[in-house]
């Protein structure tokens, strides 16, 4: 790992890595994250046309999700990534969900981007990003191994 400034860190940093780690002031914990689902955001009074299309278009069954029912998904529409109708109160749209082993750590790396926050539900973060396009930051919700299989690793 190059931490700030240049400096390289090893990669089981031992006795002497933590001595170095707590001369730079503290251990920095690196976090991983991946794109796990686009939503297509749908105005309530559009959603069910908008389901019907995207499940024609793509081909795909169209399944409510009893526990979450502002969620229609769109079974295996891109395999490996969840993709789903999701209604909203707000201007049709597509956003990204990013899910992340640390959402504050996610969080600030994608501030320091140029994101800006601009909500929080229950443990997301919504982000609006350079070009005014929306990205939510959440916890893990893929299974573990598919997780560890597919998350990049950030300093």
């Amino acid at each position: 790992m190059v931490l700030a400034g240049g400096d390289a860190e090893p990669a089981a940093p031992g006795i002497r890595g933590l001595r170095r780690s707590r001369r730079l002031g503290s251990l920095r914990r690196m976090h991983r994250s991946r794109v796990y689902a686009i939503l297509i955001d749908a105005p309530e009074a559009e959603a069910a046309r908008s389901t019907a299309f995207w499940s024609a278009a793509l081909g795909v069954p169209a399944q409510p999700v009893p526990s979450e029912p502002q969620f229609i998904t769109l079974h295996e529409a891109l395999p490996g990534l969840v993709t789903a109708v999701q209604v909203v109160d707000d201007a049709p749209r597509f956003h990204l969900d990013f899910e992340t082993d640390d959402v504050e750590a996610e969080t600030a790396r994608l501030l320091a981007l140029g994101a800006t926050q601009v909500a929080r539900w229950q443990e997301c973060r919504v982000l609006r990003v350079p070009g005014g396009h929306l990205v939510c930051v959440l916890p893990v919700e893929s299974p573990p191994e598919f997780f560890d299989a597919h998350a990049r690793t950030w300093p």
